[in-house]
């Protein structure tokens, strides 16, 4: 697995040095604490990186904790997010899911998956990302980049996401398991595209199914 994770960044580092996720990029701001990492992970289902870490700043200058996004009203909240996509939905949802944690957890967002799980539209890669951005606790968020990545180099063969998380937990050492979502996803959005992924530039393509079966002589 080393050896796929550092090829991955020699590729990336070689054809264009990669921006950091969103997710890494709360994780490293010095007001990136669990709850923004939450609440990030949230807005960013079917959202652009880039778009996602503007909305969350823009969201935090205005409330500042679980307690202020608990109070704010929903069309106020629609204002500040309605760059991102299903912004209607995702207001009302960080507000009930600020409202549990200010008021169940005392604003602090809990470590564990069964209690992450509880939230409301909080489902395993949420949980997963929480516990590796906020909480650095080893565990594998699998998103699309994640789950197609992990099928064309035959790390699994699997179906759904969930699949891919439970066989990779099975096959990958845990010491790695904070490296993959990160490394995956940019992989996933710079050179392992899901149309035309870049094979002649790809450092790993001998370990790769993908290109042994359709590239390989």
């Amino acid at each position: 697995m080393k050896a796929i994770l550092r090829g991955m960044m020699n590729t990336m580092n070689a054809v264009k040095p990669p921006r950091m996720t969103a997710l890494r990029e709360l994780h490293e701001a010095e007001t990136g604490g669990p709850f923004s990492i939450l609440i990030g992970t949230i807005l960013s289902a079917r959202t652009k990186d880039e778009n996602t870490a503007k909305v969350v700043k823009k969201l935090f200058s205005k409330y500042k904790s679980a307690h202020a996004l608990s109070k704010a009203k929903v069309k106020d909240v629609e204002k500040t997010i309605r760059s991102i996509g299903f912004y209607h939905v995702k207001a009302k949802r960080i507000i009930d899911v600020a409202s549990i944690i200010n008021s169940k957890y005392k604003g602090k967002v809990p470590s564990s998956m069964d209690e992450l799980l509880q939230l409301p539209g909080v489902g395993r890669k949420t949980a997963n990302c929480v516990l590796v951005y906020a909480f650095d606790k080893p565990a594998i968020p699998v998103d699309i980049h994640v789950h197609r990545i992990s099928n064309r180099l035959g790390l699994v063969n699997t179906k759904t996401p969930e699949d891919t998380e439970l066989e990779l937990m099975k096959k990958i050492p845990k010491k790695y398991w904070l490296e993959i979502n990160d490394t995956f996803v940019m992989y996933g959005q710079n050179i392992c595209k899901p149309i035309s992924p870049q094979c002649t530039v790809c450092k790993i393509k001998n370990y790769c199914k993908y290109y042994k079966t359709n590239y390989a002589s």
